[in-house]
């Protein structure tokens, strides 16, 4: 692609401010410039995008999502691939890790090639970033919606296995307090592979010693993790405690506005900031869909499961089931309901996971030599245009 793309007449969302009256000038898939309007000289071979005084930002970046538009990352095909990562372009995802649930190592197998193949044939949804596998060695107790019999400890035979069939794995969740789990976290922490604490029963002093091990994230926080508990009438501080204990821990929030109230979505803001809090979608294939009954996981291994309330659930409603949401409305809810300065909430979905993910030199942020990722929405975060690359993936 050899055109400039320039974008005009927006509200550029930047880390620390919004400025008005820019251009921004893109080509070959990058940003070449940022340059008062009145300073552009437009070519006739340009392609310009006139922002209607819209917000522009840098691209959603999602690192936990299980699928949407009606299909699983787990079912196997690259179409569930590429139609779950249209569907989230269509809400701002310029790029996402593709997650997996407990399964089988066979199922394991036929996600890593099917992977493979997506990414070679996908140019109309969000950038795959690599695989995020979730599980599967976490804490019964604290399984959530995680299929029981696929949960098992780590052993080196079977994970170094898993590690040799794939060089896409970017990240990991797990339970650090299983047995072997801290030698795996230090492997995965040599492979430079993000190393996250999940569906886990481990209390404060068990994180620290992941920490020290090379755990520098938690998944969803508040779902599916220790709090304050009880051994031997004794009180010991949990994962959500150690969150906060731990200055350089990382967190992720699924911020539907159903799995954390308003209250929680204020604390986690205020305790841990912008900077160490990502906003992900943990969203599974009811995403974009209509209410009704769903599936979690595979098609034909998964879980029935109940979309209702915004939210999916298990059929008897004893947990939630993953979320239905959308990265667009992931900056609403922190925005109306939490009442996050927008600055703040899209870097929470933008510059902060780009910086997990050690892709902050290339995306995460309006800046010139980087990626010509961007999202222009109106004052409701509705998306009009999605653009990855300087390729506009949608429209509306």
């Amino acid at each position: 692609m050899n055109n400039r793309i320039i974008i005009k007449n927006g509200k550029v969302i930047f880390p620390d401010r919004i400025e008005e009256n820019l251009a921004i000038v893109c080509e070959n898939g990058k940003i070449i410039d940022i340059v008062s309007t009145e300073a552009v000289v437009f070519g006739n071979e340009d392609m310009v995008i006139d922002a209607q005084n819209k917000y522009v930002s840098s691209g959603f970046i999602d690192i936990h999502t299980h699928g949407g538009g009606g299909h699983d990352f787990m079912d196997g095909t690259v179409e569930a691939y590429l139609g779950a990562a249209e569907m989230h372009a269509k809400h701002g995802t310029t790029a996402l890790l593709p997650t997996t649930l407990t399964s089988t190592f066979e199922e394991l197998l036929k996600t890593f090639a099917t992977y493979k193949e997506a990414v070679k044939q996908n140019n109309k949804g969000a950038l795959f970033l690599g695989l995020h596998l979730e599980g599967p060695y976490f804490a019964y107790n604290q399984r959530g919606a995680q299929d029981p019999k696929y949960l098992r400890n780590p052993e080196p035979e079977e994970y170094n296995k898993i590690l040799e069939a794939s060089d896409d794995i970017v990240r990991w969740s797990l339970a650090p307090e299983l047995p072997g789990a801290l030698e795996f976290g230090k492997v995965l922490a040599e492979k430079n592979i993000l190393t996250s604490i999940a569906h886990s029963d481990a209390i404060y002093e068990e994180v620290v010693d992941a920490y020290n091990a090379g755990f520098n994230h938690i998944t969803h926080l508040y779902s599916a993790m220790s709090t304050v508990t009880r051994r031997n009438a004794f009180r010991y501080a949990g994962i959500v405690e150690a969150a906060y204990l731990i200055d350089n821990m990382n967190v992720e929030i699924i911020a539907d506005g159903v799995h954390l109230p308003k209250s929680l979505l204020q604390f986690v803001y205020k305790f841990k900031g912008p900077d160490k809090t990502a906003l992900v979608t943990d969203s599974m294939r009811g995403a974009g869909m209509p209410d009704g009954e769903s599936i979690l996981g595979s098609l034909d291994k998964g879980q029935k499961v109940i979309i209702e309330d915004g939210v999916a659930k298990l059929p008897d409603r004893t947990a939630f089931a993953g979320s239905v949401a959308t990265t667009d409305r992931l900056v609403r809810t922190m925005v109306n309901i939490a009442e996050v300065p927008l600055v703040e909430a899209v870097k929470m979905i933008t510059l902060t996971p780009a910086r997990m993910m050690k892709i902050d030199q290339q995306k995460g942020s309006i800046q010139k030599g980087k990626d010509a990722d961007f999202v222009i929405f109106d004052n409701n975060i509705n998306v009009s245009y999605t653009i990855l690359e300087g390729n506009v993936i949608y429209r509306n």
